[in-house]
């Protein structure tokens, strides 16, 4: 149902076939419609299934042939085991025997492959793009992630473009070289990609879509090319969409700071190192005495959602578990003073020009922190917005963990980094389709009024969106309509003696060709 709902959507809004008009296709002529193919990655992808050779399996376990109707496929009798499998009425006649899936998996592969890869993330970039930016896909705020992460392959080098690289125990690459003995033998070497990302979201959180990528070797330099992102981005959709880019350290280039203000009015969030000389001039400028930190509020936790009516036992039994865990607390062992954070206090520096190679102002916020064992710890923020409370711009830095969020979420849930295949052109489809089929959830999600599952894991919104009552599926010329039983049989009583007639005939009529309608199955 979940499946059903998603491709119902794709077809009500003219998405699936806007995509299509613009996919970077490699044939001079389709013998089964973009369109289709675009729907069964895209059913892949949602069923956590790279392999193309499962295609059968997931178009007969899934929702995808529900909303295209019998013309495509439809459920049969095999006349040798009487077992229930699909008839599909294919887009062309050159099978020999019955079809039992609308296209085959072969096909699937093979034009996923001859796709060139650097075509097909252009097409995400920009025509994937422009269909969001229609479908109202990108909030008024504009606020944008950007970062990058890695993405492991066993280690064969046989997987195009791939390099190894020596990791650490949190999976950050090292230097050999500067590591002692002890510190190199807990790491280890890995052959890795790259996948750089552009994301959008809002400060609700109940909004991730993925609006540029790229997938590069492990050891390129992820900087240039996400300020590429940036500007084909608003080259694809103009001005004014991308308002705010919330960055890591690992993108400073004042350069790029200075271009994405002047060029596209973007203001940029992105922490400071401490070598650098802005960082430096910014802890004299502390001792000025008309600098003032003030308290930065912590982030108030969510609050999980709770029944609007709670039985009173159930409100006892929590209030009872609450004291438990209490006292748990209480009488475990303290806490760490080095780790416990007693406040947070931010300070505003305006107009600081000391960054040579930015040639615009930036607004520095310090960031004090004071634990409980008296050590203080300061980082800084670089913003190239004049004006604001520094407390808000600390809350807006926190939305960059996001991004990082989606990275676990694609990569543990959606089995993003399962590369089946070694060719570069198939890595790159899996990693676009995983992202369009992500992004596309979403969007549904978000027009739907389901906006708090977006946050959750792909298993978790499938669990909350199963749960479904029986439906009837009516179809007619390109038009389909769900009706309960009850909805279907109060229709039929309600019809005309010369339809009701008309039906009749329809029925028995199937009834009787639907048997003989697999001529030439394949053997059970």
């Amino acid at each position: 149902m979940v499946e059903t709902e998603f491709f119902r959507f794709l077809g009500a809004g003219g998405i699936l076939r806007q995509l299509a008009a613009t996919y970077p296709t490699p044939r001079q002529k389709h013998e089964v419609p973009l369109w289709m193919y675009l729907a069964s990655n895209l059913s892949m992808r949602l069923h956590g299934v790279h392999s193309f050779h499962a295609y059968p399996y997931v178009v007969r376990c899934g929702g995808l042939l529900n909303v295209f109707g019998p013309t495509v496929g439809h459920k049969v009798a095999h006349p040798d085991t009487g077992d229930i499998t699909l008839h599909c009425a294919g887009f062309n006649r050159k099978n020999a025997y019955d079809r039992q899936t609308p296209c085959d998996q072969d096909y699937l592969r093979k034009l996923a492959k001859d796709t060139d890869a650097a075509a097909l993330v252009r097409w995400f970039n920009t025509d994937v793009v422009r269909v969001l930016r229609a479908h109202r896909a990108f909030d008024a705020e504009g606020i944008f992630l950007g970062d990058a992460s890695y993405l492991f392959v066993p280690d064969n080098p046989r997987y195009a473009n791939a390099v190894r690289l020596l990791f650490d125990e949190h999976n950050h690459p090292v230097e050999s070289a500067r590591l002692t003995p002890a510190q190199r033998a807990r790491c280890q070497w890995r052959r890795c990609y790259k996948l750089v990302s552009l994301l959008h979201t809002n400060r609700a959180g109940t909004c991730f879509l993925y609006a540029g990528l790229a997938v590069l070797p492990g050891n390129a330099n992820e900087c240039p090319v996400l300020y590429g992102l940036v500007d084909e981005f608003v080259r694809t959709v103009g001005r004014g969409v991308l308002r705010r880019l919330i960055l890591d350290r690992g993108f400073l280039d004042g350069a790029a700071l200075g271009r994405c203000k002047t060029e596209w009015g973007i203001d940029v969030l992105i922490p400071l190192r401490k070598n650098m000389d802005l960082y430096a001039d910014a802890l004299g400028l502390l001792r000025l005495p008309g600098v003032r930190f003030q308290p930065a509020a912590a982030p108030a936790p969510r609050p999980a959602p709770a029944p609007a009516r709670r039985p009173a036992a159930i409100r006892r039994r929590e209030a009872a578990r609450q004291r438990t865990l209490q006292e748990r607390r209480d009488a475990g062992p303290p806490p760490d003073p080095a780790a416990t954070l007693l406040r947070a206090e931010v300070a505003a520096l305006p107009a600081c020009r000391s960054w040579g190679s930015c040639p615009v102002p930036l607004t520095v916020v310090v960031n004090r922190e004071t634990y409980a064992d008296g050590h203080e710890e300061l980082w800084m923020l670089a913003d190239t917005r004049a004006g604001g409370a520094p407390a808000d711009r600390r809350a807006e830095y926190a939305l960059r963990t996001a991004i990082e969020e989606r990275h676990r979420q694609l990569k543990c849930f959606w089995d993003l980094t399962g590369f089946r295949a070694r060719a570069f052109a198939l890595i790159v489809n899996q990693v676009v389709f995983v992202a369009l089929a992500y992004t596309l959830l979403q969007l549904h999600l978000l027009r739907t009024h389901r906006a708090e599952l977006n946050a959750k894991t792909r298993p978790r919104v499938r669990e909350q969106l199963l749960p479904a009552m029986h439906l009837i599926i009516l179809y007619y010329q390109q038009r389909f309509a769900y009706l309960s039983p009850l909805e279907y049989q109060e229709l039929l009583l309600t019809l005309t003696p010369a339809a009701r007639r008309k039906i009749l005939a329809k029925t028995r009529r199937l009834r009787r060709d639907l048997p003989g309608e697999l001529a030439n199955p394949r053997a059970p």
